[in-house]
């Protein structure tokens, strides 16, 4: 099978895998060369792959989408961390998503601040 991997920024990885194990909205689930095609919504949560030469490798995924048709596996997610072990992965997914959570902090500040200027502004035209 092909594993290709994508966010919105970039395009993660594009190899030949033997395995696939992510988890969907309905559990975990392997996929195996032969098996059927499928679509799933994937949760955040770890994927893991086998390549051909019988290593294994995990990633961090968000949220996302996986397709499976004939022997391509395409994976479309908001963001992902590739790591090498666990323990490197988790602290790279520890940094970057607490980065993310403090962007995110940013922002609802600064809308909470545009949504009471607009109502202050909204109460003086009456």
């Amino acid at each position: 099978m092909r594993l290709s991997v994508q966010t919105p920024a970039e395009h993660l990885l594009d190899c030949a895998v033997v395995k696939v194990v992510a988890e969907g909205l309905n559990g975990s689930f392997c996929l195996l060369p032969r098996h059927v095609d499928l679509v799933s919504a994937l949760v955040p949560g770890l994927f893991y792959y086998e390549t051909t030469e019988g290593a294994g490798h995990y990633l961090a995924l968000d949220c996302g989408l996986l397709v499976k048709r004939d022997a391509q596996v395409s994976v479309a997610v908001r963001n992902a961390v590739v790591g090498g072990d666990l323990g490197d992965l988790l602290e790279v997914v520890h940094l970057r998503f607490n980065a993310l959570d403090e962007q995110e902090r940013v922002v609802r500040s600064a809308m909470a601040r545009l949504e009471s200027d607009f109502l202050r502004r909204f109460m003086e035209l009456s």
